[in-house]
């Protein structure tokens, strides 16, 4: 009975991953077709953290034009990296309009991202491509959000933005609540391939 009741888990298991495969790839294709953006304070005081938010929307509010008529993650990140000592100018006008003499550090980088659900959206975990700003030590509370499309404050997402710029199933995979569920096993099983890479 035990060795029955093993190879009925060992094939409830294989047959989850197995149907798995298919969402953990539609996860991998969203990953591409979206650009992040990364905030590391410079500490958890009150400040910091405030000024923290207070770049972030000088950025965002830099970027929204920037991205004005743009296509694809890949141009929204092609501009930014053309563009990115503007930003990092922009976010270090906002640091000292603000009062603070800290350096600020900007870089687009390919970084993992936890599953994040931002109002109605659910953005699975994986590897994004992101834009990263550092103020100061940098080891204060992150912020993230996305920037292309725009889900950086949810009550100015554009839903008909975004599915206007992915496909239908992409656009289901993030805006399904059923999905939550998947998306957490995903997640497990990514950081359990991770210790094995």
């Amino acid at each position: 009975m035990k060795i029955f009741a093993k190879a009925l888990f060992i094939s409830f298991v294989i047959s989850v991953v197995f149907s798995m495969i298919p969402f953990s790839a539609q996860c991998k294709n969203l990953s591409d077709e979206v650009f992040r953006l990364h905030i590391l304070a410079d500490s958890d005081s009150q400040q910091a953290q405030s000024l923290k938010i207070k770049v972030r929307d000088s950025v965002l509010a830099y970027t929204q034009r920037l991205y004005k008529g743009c296509d694809s993650a890949e141009e929204a990140q092609r501009l930014t990296s053309l563009n990115l000592k503007s930003i990092a100018d922009k976010a270090k006008q906002t640091v000292a309009k603000e009062g603070f003499d800290l350096p600020v550090k900007a870089e687009i980088r390919r970084m993992y991202f936890n599953t994040r659900h931002y109002g109605k959206v659910n953005m699975p975990s994986g590897f994004y491509n992101a834009l990263r700003i550092t103020i100061g030590e940098g080891k204060g509370h992150n912020w993230w959000c996305v920037m292309y499309p725009s889900l950086c404050v949810g009550a100015s997402t554009n839903y008909k933005e975004l599915k206007s710029k992915t496909s239908n199933d992409e656009y289901r995979l993030m805006t399904d609540e059923g999905c939550e569920f998947k998306l957490k096993i995903v997640e497990y099983f990514q950081n359990i391939c991770s210790i094995f890479s």
